[in-house]
């Protein structure tokens, strides 16, 4: 098929399209996904970019990604710089968020030094930034690393910006819940367990390259704790997270009421999915 937008200018295309969007439903409320995938490999970075930063042909080389991140960073900008000349940014709530960690990671300099990447249930797999832009209310400047909000949690807490309700019956078999109090300025806690699955067919799924990196196949998360479990009960993991993020003592045999406990909530959770 020819291609009609090159890699390097996908994200400028996506930006054109959705202001033009925007343009065209003036006072309409709407909902727009914008997914960039530059920082995904492999890093195709412009001519312009590519020489900036001396990339090569090395889909996965330091340089081309630094190309490819600028490139980005740019075209938020112009969709940022849209919003405020359409005169609707202080109505526009702008989340930026990844579905899992690098990888490459760099030596773990693209994690902050957490343990995992993409395609691992350690942290540096599944500890995501949330970015949050929503001029007048959301305060500049702020960072929360107290609220647990995931990607589950997002239909609950944007219905609830937008006014949206949500039937009871669909609100009770919910994974996530409403905390869009942490878009603007607050820090909610969050009352629900979050589970993790990857890779239920070994056969057919990539895993990290470093050993330290794989992790057991089932994960959850509840308060402070975090477990990790094999899908046959087996390589049980448990991390205090708020005092060990690096994952770096596994504390299953000196809670072993509560590595029990998550590992079992862990387990049929995974047994209750299609």
């Amino acid at each position: 098929a020819e291609d009609k937008v090159k890699r390097w200018d996908r994200t400028a295309f996506f930006v054109d399209t959705t202001l033009d969007f925007l343009r065209r439903h003036p006072d309409r409320p709407c909902y727009v996904n914008l997914w960039p995938d530059d920082t995904h490999t492999p890093f195709v970075p412009g001519p312009a970019m590519k020489a900036k930063h001396g990339g090569g042909d090395d889909g996965n080389g330091e340089a081309n990604f630094k190309g490819v991140l600028e490139e980005y960073d740019r075209q938020m900008g112009r969709l940022l710089d849209g919003l405020e000349r359409l005169g609707i940014a202080g109505n526009t709530l702008v989340l930026f968020t990844g579905d899992n960690g690098p990888a490459p990671t760099y030596g773990r300099r693209r994690t902050g030094g957490l343990r995992g990447s993409k395609l691992s249930l350690y942290e540096g797999g599944i500890r995501e930034p949330l970015l949050v832009w929503w001029p007048g209310r959301a305060p500049a400047g702020r960072v929360n690393d107290v609220t647990v909000l995931a990607a589950v949690d997002l239909l609950p807490s944007l219905c609830k910006v937008a006014g949206a309700s949500i039937p009871g019956d669909v609100a009770a078999r919910l994974d996530g819940e409403d905390l869009s109090a942490a878009f603007t300025g607050g820090s909610p806690a969050r009352t629900k367990r979050l589970f993790w699955e990857y890779g239920r067919n070994a056969t057919s799924f990539a895993y990290p390259r470093a050993p330290a990196d794989r992790s057991p196949n089932v994960a959850v998360r509840d308060g402070r704790w975090k477990l990790l479990v094999n899908a046959d009960d087996s390589n049980v993991e448990l991390y205090d997270i708020l005092a060990d993020p690096k994952e770096t003592k596994n504390l299953a045999a000196e809670a072993p009421d509560t590595a029990a406990r998550l590992s079992a909530q862990a387990l049929g959770w995974r047994k209750a999915l299609p």
